[in-house]
């Protein structure tokens, strides 16, 4: 997890959500966990699994299973979960804009961090998927944090790579519970629809305004609360 060295450090951040905000993946994820769940002999509907798709797969489980399931099952879920997400790697696309978008942070002066739920070794094919790593100053998975999304755990620890305090910064994420977890520090939230999440849901939740995709919000940075932060003394 690189950090910004100390000759380098910028005094206002951007960190991003990556399935399903920089990385079309959300509905790769919500078919990963309906095998798993499968596999497991549980009959869970796929637009019930889409809703939680951005938690943590902890979190995530239980959800969806009855609180007084027997829980000795929920490692093999969320282990085969990541074996099936694992086939998609190589399909894995990043959407529109989003290396741009990075970039566009980046040269802004901005620290531009990922923090992500997603297992370290998935975040690691993710990066490679944007081909944006010298956008990037310091990424955070699961195995940074202690509580998964929407426990603001893995945001703390970006924040932290890149010396910065929430107010500093703003997050870009594509669920409701990136906003929940952003909003717990009393971190600004952009939504971004691409994910599957509606606009109201994302506004619902609490999120400072909306755009449909990376290449929407880049095409809108000014004017976004993005530009409201690098415009402040």
């Amino acid at each position: 997890m690189p950090n910004i060295g100390s000759g380098a450090r910028r005094t206002r951040g951007v960190l991003f959500d990556v399935d399903g905000t920089l990385v079309d993946s959300s509905y790769i994820h919500t078919l990963a966990w309906w095998q798993a769940f499968r596999q497991a002999g549980l009959d869970v509907p796929m637009a019930s699994i889409h809703r939680s798709v951005g938690m943590g797969g902890d979190k995530l489980v239980d959800r969806l299973l009855p609180a007084g399931r027997d829980k000795a099952l929920d490692e093999s879920i969320m282990a085969a979960h990541g074996a099936v997400f694992a086939t998609f790697w190589p399909a894995l696309r990043p959407f529109d804009g989003a290396r741009d978008l990075l970039a566009q942070c980046y040269e802004s002066g901005f620290a531009v961090a990922l923090a992500s739920s997603a297992r370290a070794q998935d975040l690691e094919v993710l990066r490679s998927t944007l081909r944006a790593d010298s956008f990037i100053h310091a990424a955070t998975s699961a195995n940074d944090a202690k509580e998964s999304k929407p426990d603001p755990d893995i945001l703390e620890a970006a924040l932290e790579a890149v010396g910065l305090q929430a107010g500093d910064a703003v997050y870009v994420g594509d669920a409701v519970w990136d906003v929940y977890a952003a909003g717990k520090l009393g971190m600004p939230t952009i939504g971004l629809t691409c994910g599957g999440t509606s606009a109201g849901e994302l506004m619902e939740a609490g999120a400072v305004e909306i755009y449909e995709n990376p290449r929407d919000l880049l095409a809108n940075l000014r004017d976004s609360a993005v530009g409201r932060l690098a415009a402040r003394s």
